[in-house]
C-alpha cells in the first residue's frame, strides 16, 4: 500500500503484496528489534532479523533498517506482511469490468476482500494486484469473506474520492440474493428495520431496542424445495446487516455460522458456503453521469 496521502512506498509490490507501514510511537527502547518483538508478538525475533537481513524493513527513504538501528519516535517503517502458511482458497475470482478508473470483480465465497488475520496472498485485493499488475488498487467497499459477489475497486487515485463519495452519500444501489427458510404470513416485498449494535462476541452484531439504524427491503424470487430464494436491497450498510435481519425474522441464511448462534470456527472447511450473494451493484458514474450496472455471474 502507498504511504500517507498517496505517497509512493519505498518498497515495491511483491507478488501482489504491497508494503505495510507504521509510525514509531513515543517510547524508550534500546533499539528497533526490541520494540518490534515487544509490540508484534505474532512475528518472532528470528523472523524480524531475517526480514531485516533481506532488506525488507526500511524507512521512508528506503534505507534498510537493522536490528541494532536506534529507536526514533515518529520514524516511519515499511515492511511486508508475511505468513508462514496460508491455506489456498480453491475458488477463482473473475474480473467483470476494467477501465482507467475502476475494476469490478466477482468474488467467490471464502475469499477475504483484503488481507486480514491468516490471509494475505489469498485475498481478492492481492490476487487482483498480482493478476492485473496494478499496485494502487483499493476496494471502494467490501464483502465479508463468507459472501460472494460484486466488489468495486478504484485503480486511479485522482478519481478515487469521487467514487468513494457515492457510497458515503448512499447513491449506490446494492442487490443481494439469499437462500433461507420460508416466511409465512408476510406480504412481499416489505421493509425490515432495526437498531444494530456490536454483539457480545467478536465480529458479530446484534439488535437492541431503540431508533432503527438499519433497513433492508425483502422480496421473494422463487421457492426452492424447503427453502426460498430472496432478493434483498440493503438501504443501509451495517456490518452483517442482511444476516442479522433474516435471522431476526426467524429465517437465518443457509449455512450461516454466526447467526442466530455463533458456531465454532470451521477453519479451512469450504464445503458449506454461506448462501448469500451480492448479485448486482448500480450507481451514477461521478465522472460521466451515466448509470453503471454490474451483475455477478455466480449462482447460489
Amino acid at each position: 500500500m502507498a504511504g500517507p496521502k498517496g505517497e509512493k512506498a519505498p518498497l515495491p509490490m511483491r507478488d501482489g503484496v504491497t508494503p505495510s507501514y507504521l509510525w514509531l510511537p513515543e517510547g524508550d527502547w534500546p533499539d528497533l528489534i526490541t520494540f518490534m518483538v515487544a509490540n508484534y508478538p505474532a512475528v518472532t525475533e528470528a523472523q524480524w532479523r531475517d526480514r531485516m537481513a533481506r532488506g525488507d524493513v526500511v524507512d521512508a527513504k528506503g534505507t534498510p533498517l537493522r536490528p541494532e538501528s536506534p529507536y526514533k519516535r515518529n520514524l516511519r517503517i515499511f515492511y511486508y506482511r508475511e505468513l508462514d502458511h496460508e491455506t489456498p482458497i480453491p475458488f477463482e475470482e473473475e474480473v467483470l469490468y476494467q477501465d482507467e478508473h475502476i475494476v469490478v470483480a466477482d468474488k467467490p465465497h471464502f475469499l477475504p476482500t483484503i488481507p486480514t488475520g491468516r490471509f494475505v496472498k489469498e485475498t481478492l485485493l492481492v490476487r487482483l494486484r498480482r493478476r492485473l499488475g496494478i499496485e494502487d488498487l483499493v476496494p471502494i467497499h467490501r464483502l465479508d469473506r463468507e459472501t460472494a459477489g460484486v466488489v468495486v475497486f478504484s485503480c486511479n487515485a485522482a478519481s478515487r474520492g469521487a467514487y468513494q463519495s457515492l457510497f458515503q452519500k448512499r447513491l449506490v444501489q446494492k442487490e443481494y440474493e439469499a437462500l433461507a427458510g420460508p416466511l409465512p404470513g408476510r406480504e412481499f416485498p416489505f421493509s425490515y428495520s432495526s437498531r444494530m449494535v456490536e454483539g457480545d462476541k467478536f465480529f458479530t452484531m446484534k439488535e437492541e431496542p431503540g431508533e432503527p439504524n438499519s433497513e433492508t427491503m425483502i422480496d421473494v424470487i422463487e421457492r426452492r424445495g424447503e427453502h426460498v430464494l430472496y432478493r434483498l436491497w440493503p438501504h443501509t450498510g451495517r456490518q452483517h446487516q442482511l444476516r442479522v435481519h433474516l435471522s431476526a425474522l426467524g429465517i437465518p441464511i443457509v449455512n450461516d455460522a454466526f447467526y442466530p448462534v455463533a458456531l465454532p470456527c470451521k477453519q479451512d472447511d469450504v464445503s458449506q458456503p454461506l448462501k448469500l450473494l451480492a448479485r448486482a451493484i448500480g450507481f451514477p458514474d461521478p465522472l460521466t453521469g451515466e448509470w453503471r450496472y454490474f451483475e455477478s455471474r455466480r449462482q447460489l
